[in-house]
């Protein structure tokens, strides 16, 4: 007479090596990084971007409790980032759905730029863009704690974008300090890059950019990199992976 059996299921306890392997003791730690063409690395052809490369930086099981997903789109403003905030969000998690415990937004260049002429329309007038900047923060703080990495100064020399859309540094302080305000409000911490770039020149910030002006080059990214390595806001995520950066 044959015995059936159960299937075989393995149980796991504490001490298990591979329940230890599947649950490191550092726990992992889930960041995005929301935005536009910028957050997406358009004109960085070595290094994929600022994001792609500190998630290159963690591509290491020295450093496997540092995740983080690039949602980058090109052309987003702050209205289609904050369509598609929750989305992306609740479908960031790993290892039991877990969502992710931080982010990162960057966006509001797109929002500044004039429409066919220097005089134009803003893409979104500023006043909109106020209201839509602070919807999305008090959403996104809502999900979990937010950073927000602010613009880079545009090479105005080569506007106009695309032959219709012109990118200045007055509008692009405009709508930067309105951000940098909202985030202070909410006490969120906020990477002035447009202060920050200024004053290292106009050479210095044009060899950081590619032909069209607007997206940085490789070199720029590397400089974005740094600068948020750098921040002391972040200085409990050991974003200093070396070999990130180059």
């Amino acid at each position: 007479m044959k015995h059936s059996h159960p299937p075989f299921q393995p149980t796991l306890d504490a001490k298990s090596p591979l329940l230890k392997s599947i649950h490191p003791k550092q726990a992992t730690t889930r960041w995005i990084v929301l935005g536009d063409s910028v957050v997406y690395g358009f004109g960085d052809e070595v290094g994929g971007g600022w994001v792609e490369r500190l998630r290159r930086g963690w591509m290491t099981p020295e450093r496997s409790q540092q995740v983080i997903y690039n949602l980058g789109v090109r052309g987003d403003g702050v209205r289609q980032v904050e369509q598609r905030l929750e989305t992306e969000f609740v479908v960031r998690g790993e290892l039991r759905n877990r969502h992710p415990d931080r982010l990162i937004l960057s966006v509001g260049t797109n929002d500044s730029a004039r429409i066919a002429k220097r005089s134009g329309r803003n893409m979104l007038e500023f006043g909109l863009f106020q209201e839509q900047m602070e919807k999305v923060l008090d959403r996104a703080q809502r999900l979990c704690p937010v950073w927000f990495v602010g613009m880079v100064p545009i090479d105005e020399q080569k506007m106009p974008f695309l032959d219709c859309l012109y990118y200045n540094h007055e509008d692009q302080y405009r709508y930067k300090e309105a951000t940098r305000l909202a985030c202070e409000a909410r006490g969120i911490p906020y990477l002035d890059l447009f202060d920050l770039w200024m004053p290292r020149g106009d050479a210095w910030r044009r060899s950081r950019f590619t032909s069209d002006g607007l997206h940085p080059n490789s070199l720029g990214y590397v400089s974005i990199g740094q600068d948020v390595a750098d921040w002391e806001a972040l200085r409990d995520l050991r974003l200093n992976p070396t070999t990130a950066l180059l």
